[in-house]
């Protein structure tokens, strides 16, 4: 009898908690927007690329107030809000915008597990933009800035046996402030789309040693058939080895074991398994901590033997290589944008759907366009195939745009505040996503926006990360340093500048629009390079442009990206709709020219 008024109780309570939550808002959605479950939104864990087996998802209906910056904490909450969804969109049941010179609070209650007692408690937030302070129990426990990165804090001493609070300070000034933001703006308008304030990523607890893994750093090298891992531990003793374990299923193919926490590297097998967007293979790997003969810490991960670099061709031509052989790179634009969750998919199966589609597509890469990704998008291009271009997301300011020919002025003149949160949050950026085998190229500046000592940074980041080529400022402004000089031409590919030194790409070009009336942001309010009107008039123009980028190939370019994989808000030139409802071209014609560029190196 008491187990069936306990699942009445629970299932009364499930109803209630869906009662008060509802999408916000009449714009379109995505087919998972009405999947989502209050109590249990997001529930994959977060991070695949360094996974413990005990952890706690916090995502769910938080309390929310909106207040004028610098008041005290709220006594009363205007409401709830869905986490991890922006303030700013649908899902997050509430759709306010915030403003600088506002706050936004969140709070809510959590209990830890009992069978966690003996642990240190870190509290993790995927992203929270843009800067974050944070208190459980009324004890602060920290404070970051950074839009786009994931962060922790050590919140043991903080805590209570029983029920504990906790509550999240957020402010944002969006584009009235010198902090990256890519697209977002207080007017949104053409290319630039609505502000996302706070929480937009998995919040969660995990309970760890008292000495532990922070973090892993993954580096291949097929040309001497090593695995580098590098296991960053919080507390570092003489005592402790880090075992590193390289597995193929249940087969261990390797094994190797180092002292006083330097770096293991792991001789790999003779007959590796390369990794490809042919040939996605990736390895399991085990990296125990141990202090002694006892076991400290442990996690699972993974890794990909591949190589990215550059090399003259026969025809003297510099191209890029995928371990060691040409691959010409072709991919879509991906902007990362939801018309419910803005920054945020609704699922976890929505945002793996982009990742597929670009494969059902036939590309082998996608540039992640001002935006960074949850871990879990990374892990998908990992595990599908597909190479990842990885921007920084825009910001400050732009300098006068010279994009056709090598710039010689003035750069942008940033602050040394601005200066150095760029130089802080590029390198979280990398920390971040540094072990993830998809990422090909970094991408630190777009279009001379924020662009700012070129060379500097180009050469910073390539010495900080030598295993990506570096793509210094895609469409310029151009500079001879980084990896290649990219090229922007809209709508139709031209080839106007040419570098007989680094490879020449196409960064981006296309944006033919459609705007399909019954999958619009705002119906009366559309833009795009090019506009048609049906799916066949669309892929006839993109069939068109594909051919004469096959031609320009054979002249010098050596990728190239077409803008772009949906529409976003009031930008109609995707190949899917803004809902990913509808796919808006000939999937079969445009898989088959795709294959055809891609392959186009190799045949």
């Amino acid at each position: 009898m008491r187990t069936i008024v306990t699942l009445l109780f629970t299932l009364l309570l499930t109803l209630n908690l869906s009662a008060q939550w509802q999408p916000a808002g009449d714009k379109i959605k995505t087919r998972w927007a009405s999947e989502i479950d209050v109590n249990n939104v997001l529930p994959e864990y977060p991070r695949p690329i360094m996974e413990r087996a005990e952890w706690q998802n916090l995502n769910g209906l938080w309390n929310y107030a909106i207040q004028p910056v610098g008041k005290q904490k709220p006594t009363n909450y205007d409401g709830e809000i869905l986490v991890p969804f922006a303030i700013e969109s649908s899902l997050s049941g509430v759709q306010k915008r915030v403003g600088s010179e506002n706050e936004l609070w969140y709070e809510r209650e959590f209990t830890v597990p009992s069978k966690w007692k003996n642990n240190k408690i870190l509290l993790h937030f995927g992203a929270v933009d843009w800067k974050a302070d944070v208190w459980i129990n009324d004890v602060k426990v920290g404070q970051h800035t950074g839009g786009y990165t994931p962060f922790s804090f050590d919140i043991t001493p903080a805590l209570v046996s029983g029920k504990n609070r906790i509550v999240v300070k957020v402010w944002d000034s969006t584009d009235q402030g010198f902090q990256p933001r890519g697209k977002q703006v207080n007017r949104p308008e053409g290319i630039w789309y609505t502000p996302v304030t706070g929480i937009w990523q998995t919040v969660w607890l995990e309970p760890v040693p008292e000495t532990y893994i922070e973090n892993l750093k993954i580096t291949p090298n097929i040309d001497n058939n090593t695995l580098k891992v590098e296991a960053i531990v919080n507390s570092v003793t003489s005592a402790q080895k880090v075992e590193v374990v390289i597995k193929e299923g249940d087969k261990i193919v390797a094994t190797s074991k180092v002292i006083n926490n330097q770096p293991v590297e792991v001789i790999m097998q003779e007959n590796v398994k390369l990794w490809s967007p042919n040939s996605p293979f990736l390895y399991d790997v085990v990296v125990v901590l141990w202090n002694g003969a006892k076991q400290v810490d442990k996690v699972k991960s993974y890794a990909a033997m591949r190589k990215y670099s550059t090399k003259r061709d026969d025809k003297g031509i510099v191209r890029l290589q995928l371990n060691n052989k040409d691959l010409f790179q072709f991919g879509p634009l991906d902007q990362g944008w939801w018309p419910d969750g803005l920054y945020t998919a609704p699922t976890d199966e929505a945002l793996e759907y982009d990742v597929i589609k670009t494969k059902d597509f036939g590309f082998n890469m996608i540039r992640k366009h001002v935006k960074v990704e949850p871990a879990r998008w990374y892990t998908h291009c990992d595990r599908h195939g597909i190479i990842v271009w990885q921007d920084m997301p825009s910001g400050d300011r732009s300098p006068e745009w010279q994009m056709r020919q090598y710039f010689t002025g003035n750069e942008r003149l940033r602050s040394p505040e601005s200066e150095a949160n760029f130089r802080k949050e590029w390198k979280d950026i990398i920390d971040y996503l540094y072990s993830y085998p998809s990422i090909g190229v970094w991408v630190p500046f777009n279009e001379a926006w924020g662009q700012f000592k070129t060379q500097e940074i180009a050469e910073w980041t390539k010495q900080y990360d030598p295993s990506r080529l570096v793509n210094p400022a895609s469409g310029g402004n151009h500079y001879q340093v980084g990896d290649m000089l990219d090229l922007h031409q809209y709508p139709s590919p031209q080839l106007f500048l040419y570098d007989a030194q680094r490879p020449t790409v196409l960064g981006e070009y296309g944006g033919i629009g459609w705007a399909n009336k019954d999958h619009l942001w705002e119906p009366n309010r559309n833009w795009g390079y090019v506009q048609f009107n049906s799916s066949k008039e669309v892929t006839d123009e993109y069939v068109k442009y594909a051919e004469e980028l096959k031609k320009l190939i054979l002249q010098g370019f050596s990728a190239a990206v077409y803008t772009q994989t949906t529409d976003v808000e009031i930008e109609v030139n995707g190949l899917m709709t803004y809902d990913r409802k509808l796919v808006k071209i000939d999937e079969e014609r445009v898989r088959k020219v795709n294959q055809e560029i891609c392959n186009i190196l190799n045949d």
